[in-house]
């Protein structure tokens, strides 16, 4: 960390490229080198390089623009992210093929870029799926050591979370009476999503249940880690919910798909910093077949059909209403939520490695 930061991370690209050259020219020669965008400063130019050594074809899979993710911290108009612009649309053009993730991406790589890319939507892995119920109980309890939200509403001989019971006579998992409803979002805590939206509608929702509305408790779970999280949990400190909790925690990889599966409802504040590509985390949850509400960009469409299998909203005021529709007379009444889970189970969208089967295989003949 000496001299001018400009300068910092210059010398920084330029140690990553030797690095990454040198640790790629050492393995075995490929036939194909496949490279996630973004990152894609240095690695773009690096894998071209190595392609050109070993005469190997260079495949981007095109999941945002670089430097889109760098104009939030920086600004559109700052040199540096100007530089990673012209440097992602020249390196771009030297791939062998491309693979986007959305039609709109598809659309503007040609038109702005000169590069034709063949669309490969994200899919869930397999591990994806509703939960059976006795594994809802085994996570809740689980979750409920370390997590004040997961705990029994009041005290009993059966084994108990604030979501299910253990039948002591037959041992049978139910759900238990008056159980508040999951709400569920994750996220990197980055400046792309932003939480202050999903606060501002849970007061709401508070007020809505203290003005007498039939709504059930809530407990919001956001997963994940990232740079902003010390700054919302503060926000979340200073709140005083009655009827809702929320928590923040690091889940193990093996929990998070069990959760999603576990969850009422799914919330996802991804705002696309090119507007052209799909939040990873809505495509987990369908493949849960959990309904989601999600903040509108503009390719959005392309995965949320609205009223179908999920609600897209524009602001707090409106997530907080999409809420309440959604939550009015849970648990009894569940008509939205369940006919959105009815379409996603009736959907049977293709798994990923079928979707790779389908439109990669045949583009490498």
């Amino acid at each position: 960390a000496v001299g001018p930061k400009l300068l910092q991370y210059v010398i920084k690209v330029i140690v990553q490229a030797i690095q990454l050259l040198y640790t790629m020219l050492k393995i075995d020669q490929p036939s194909y080198i496949l490279l996630q965008n973004p990152p894609g400063l240095p690695s773009i130019a690096v894998a071209w390089v190595a392609c050109l050594v070993w005469r190997s074809k260079l495949i981007i899979d095109w999941h945002n623009y670089g430097y889109t993710v760098m104009s939030l911290s920086h600004g559109r108009n700052h040199p540096l992210v100007q530089i990673a612009k012209w440097y992602e649309k020249l390196f771009g053009r030297l791939s062998d093929y491309n693979l986007c993730v959305t039609n709109a991406m598809k659309e503007d790589l040609w038109v702005n870029c000169n590069i034709k890319a063949v669309t490969l939507y994200d899919k869930p892995a397999s591990y994806f799926k509703e939960t059976p119920l006795e594994l809802q109980h085994q996570l809740y309890m689980k979750l409920a050591k370390d997590y004040e939200p997961f705990k029994p509403r009041y005290v009993s001989n059966a084994e108990m979370s604030a979501f299910t019971e253990m039948d002591e006579k037959n041992g049978h998992v139910i759900k238990t009476r008056g159980r508040p409803a999951l709400l569920i979002s994750s996220t990197s805590w980055t400046e792309d999503e932003d939480f202050s939206v999903l606060l501002k509608a849970l007061e709401d929702y508070e007020r809505y249940i203290n003005e007498g509305v039939n709504l059930p408790s809530l407990v919001c779970v956001i997963t994940g880690k990232g740079p902003l999280k010390d700054y919302y949990n503060r926000l979340i400190n200073k709140l005083h919910f009655k009827h809702i909790q929320i928590c923040t925690p690091w889940l193990e990889a093996e929990d998070y798909p069990l959760l999603l599966g576990s969850a009422d409802l799914g919330v996802c504040l991804h705002k696309s910093s090119s507007g052209l590509d799909l939040p990873m985390k809505v495509v987990d949850m369908f493949g849960c077949c959990l309904p989601v509400c999600a903040i509108h960009f503009e390719c959005l469409h392309e995965l949320v059909k609205h009223n179908e299998n999920g609600l897209i909203f524009r602001d707090s005021n409106e997530l907080a209403e999409q809420l309440k529709m959604l939550f009015l007379g849970f648990p009894k009444l569940e008509g939205k939520l369940h006919n959105f889970r009815k379409n996603l189970r009736a959907s049977k969208e293709l798994r990923w490695d079928e979707s790779w089967d389908q439109t990669v295989l045949p583009l490498l003949g």
